[in-house]
């Protein structure tokens, strides 16, 4: 991964602790950063994960300004060096998270926990994969792009449930 990139995760941890102090529970990255392979166009697909965040999600955003402007520094230098990362926080709390999301399907395998002290992110991906595995679920790939096949015997009126 290109150097640059780490330094600005670090930085973003950091950043997040600061702000959100006690009430972050866990920060990820995912996507192609989250696998080390980003391109020079690349977005920093982020998880953040912590108590008391606002109900709706501009206010959510807006909350997060302060983590931004803590990280543009390296942000900058990132893109001095030729790339263009941007920012793409998505923000839930402990509660939300458990409830389960389709993001998370995709974090099973291409996630990278930055922050998770008390596993709470972790968890919920254990738990997950584990119960991928039981339905014999599968990420297949076509090109440069994927899909889930959650349950490949999947006969008419068999219910899915994930979470």
């Amino acid at each position: 991964m290109h150097a640059a990139y780490e330094a600005i995760l670090v930085d973003l941890v950091e950043a997040c602790r600061r702000h959100y102090g006690d009430r972050l529970a866990s920060v990820a990255v995912y996507g192609s950063v989250g696998r080390g392979a980003p391109r020079f166009d690349s977005d920093v697909d982020l998880l953040i994960v912590a108590e008391g965040l606002p109900a709706r999600r501009f206010p959510r955003v807006e909350d997060f300004r302060a983590v931004e402007e803590a990280v543009a520094p390296g942000l900058a230098a990132a893109r001095a060096a030729g790339l263009r990362p941007e920012l793409s926080p998505i923000f839930k709390t402990p509660a939300e998270l458990a409830r389960g999301t389709p993001l998370l399907l995709d974090m099973t395998e291409d996630a990278r926990i930055l922050h998770d002290p008390d596993g709470c992110l972790a968890g919920v991906l254990d738990r997950l994969r584990h119960r991928l595995r039981e339905l014999g679920s599968r990420r297949v790939w076509r090109g440069g792009a994927w899909y889930w096949d959650l349950k490949p015997d999947y006969r008419w009126g068999d219910v899915i449930e994930l979470f």
